[in-house]
């Protein structure tokens, strides 16, 4: 048994010098990954050890290059699997964050806009309120406040205008 182990290792050791060239530049053609490659060329022949009594010098190089490809294989699923969870993570922490964000400028943009009214006359920021926040119609507005609809869709003008030009400023 003795000389068995050491004709394996022998023929490991052969291998090795014969063929990891040769394997390396297969791995490396198939994932396009020099530093993965490495790594799994002497995956290879870490994996040939555990056939080592079920070598031959005859089959060596197909059961090498078998193994090479099992490893490249399992090296492709996994990567595959790796970019489609990450991109999946990615797709919904983006959206997740860009709703939070949003949110978060809505409300802030919001409170600016509230601040502004504050400075409208009080004819103004009464039409402004009701057309905005009560999704009143001009002439709604004007019945309601007993108003000419021109004068309600003119205090709607400047006080857009005024807003807009405002909430640019804070952008």
């Amino acid at each position: 048994m003795e000389s068995t182990l050491n004709n394996s290792d022998r023929l490991i050791e052969r291998s090795y010098n014969d063929y990891h060239q040769t394997i390396l530049n297969y791995i490396t053609y198939r994932i396009n990954h020099k530093y993965d490659a490495e790594d799994l060329a002497q995956d290879v022949f870490i994996r040939l050890i555990d056939y080592k009594l079920m070598l031959k010098e005859e089959t060596i190089k197909y059961f090498l290059f078998t193994i090479a490809r099992n490893i490249v294989i399992d090296y492709i699923r996994r990567y595959y699997k790796k970019q489609e969870i990450t991109s999946y993570m990615y797709d919904h922490a983006v959206t997740y964050s860009n709703e939070t964000e949003q949110n978060f400028y809505a409300k802030e943009l919001l409170s600016l806009e509230k601040a502004k009214l504050q400075s409208f006359p009080t004819q103004r920021r009464t039409v402004y309120i009701l057309n905005r926040f009560n999704d009143k119609s001009a002439a709604d507005i004007a019945e309601e406040l007993n108003l000419s609809k021109r004068t309600v869709e003119n205090h709607l003008m400047i006080g857009r205008k005024v807003m807009r030009t405002y909430i640019k400023q804070c952008v």
